[in-house]
Parts: C-alpha cells; structure tokens; sequence
C-alpha cells in the first residue's frame, strides 16, 4: 500500500526552535517528525510514501527519511500549490490505484491505521478522515443562577469534533483534489454535501506541531514513551 506526506510547511511559527528545518523534519527526541509518521504506516503495511514538499527539498526527504522499511519519493513543488494542490501533485506518482493514506506532514498520532483503512471501505465512501474531539485552550468557569461560581475546569473538552488531518482518499476523491489550495475548503465539503466523506473518531494521541508549545509537548511525550520512537532508523537509537 501507498501513503502520501503533505510536508510543504515551512515551520514560520516555530521560529528558531526549528532549527532550519522544514517543519515535517523537526526533530523531536532525536527524531525528524516525519519518520514517526513513517515508522506508523510501515507498521500499518504502507511500503512507499511519496513525500510532496517545498521546491529544492525532495533530496533532503530521501535522505532523511531513507531506511525506515519503505521506498521514499519525494516529489518537489515548482511553486506552492496549497494542501489539495499538493495532494493531487502526489498523487500523479503513484503505483497502485485504490485507496491511500494521507498525513498532514506536522501530525503526531497513534490512530489504528488498519482499523482507520477497514472503516474506510466498509463506509464505502470516496474518503475517510480521523476526528478528535476539541478541547478548549483555556480553563473554563462554570456559573450557578445568580452569577454564582460553582467550579473550575481546566481545558475541558468541548461538544465538538475536529479534522485531525488524517485521511483515507478514495480514487474519487483523488480525482477531485484542486490543482491549487485547500482540498479542505473545496473536495471535502462537496464530497460532505454528497454524502461521500465519512469520519473515524479517536480520541487518543493527537499533536499538531506548530508552535514551540506544541513541539515541548511532543518532546515530552516521546521521551516519556521511547518504546514509540521509531525502531527501524538506520543506525539510531
């Protein structure tokens, strides 16, 4: 099986914390972002990844992300296309037809790919993708009759959920992908109006790497949990 890597961002938010990377190589306990993401879909039987990144970079993917147990090819942008552009440019290098992982190149998760991949096709749709729930950044007050404070509650969760930026892509939806912006704003809600997009809930890890904040957590999550670094890095430990 195929997945694709949307690594294109330029880590602007994480400033000098990135040191100079694009923000899927920035190195989390010892670790390039992306090969996380790779060692996860080795893991699910995913053999080759095709990375879309910025212009002049797919020799510095291949060679980051080389020796992970799955072909890498790494597939430059002359100019910035958007995600959707992204993915369809991806997308025109593959080798297989059928369905295929998609990453935004700045998640961390530990979503069950196989079962994500299995409620694809039993949904039947043109594509899946993981939800998380939507917990508030700020601790909440909760208020009685009479402006009365009966609690405190900090960072709760929220009724809603979220694009986790994880997906399953069906050839239909593929298709459909712009050659230019944010399939977000685009394929998914027409594939939603037709009643084509299906969602995977998971409430487990989920990380998106943007700030400084975002990649302390990251940190400390794996090098509390070394077992979920990547294990088949040449040469890494």
């Amino acid at each position: 099986m195929e997945a694709i890597i949307l690594a294109g961002g330029q880590a602007t938010r994480l400033g000098d914390v990135a040191r100079g990377n694009p923000k899927a190589l920035v190195p989390i306990a010892g670790h390039p972002l992306a090969e996380y993401q790779v060692s996860q879909l080795v893991r699910a039987g995913v053999d080759r990844v095709i990375v879309s990144c910025a212009a002049g970079q797919a020799g510095l993917f291949e060679a980051k992300l080389s020796g992970l147990g799955a072909e890498i090819v790494a597939v430059a942008e002359r100019e910035p296309l958007g995600r959707g552009g992204g993915l369809r440019l991806a997308a025109q290098h593959r080798e297989e037809t059928g369905p295929i992982f998609a990453f935004n190149g700045d998640e961390l998760h530990d979503v069950d790919l196989r079962a994500f991949l299995e409620a694809h096709e039993e949904y039947g749709g043109a594509a899946t993708i993981v939800v998380a729930p939507l917990k508030s950044q700020f601790g909440v007050v909760d208020l009685e009759e009479g402006n009365r404070i009966s609690g405190f509650r900090e960072a709760p969760r929220l009724p809603h959920w979220v694009n986790a930026g994880v997906y399953v892509l069906g050839e239909e939806a593929l298709e459909r992908m712009p050659e230019r912006g944010d399939h977000e704003q685009s394929t998914f809600p027409e594939l939603a109006q037709e009643g084509k997009l299906f969602a995977f809930r998971h409430e487990g890890l989920w990380i998106t790497v943007n700030t400084p904040k975002d990649l302390q957590r990251a940190e400390e999550h794996y090098a509390a949990h070394p077992e979920l670094r990547p294990t088949l890095a040449r040469g890494r430990s």
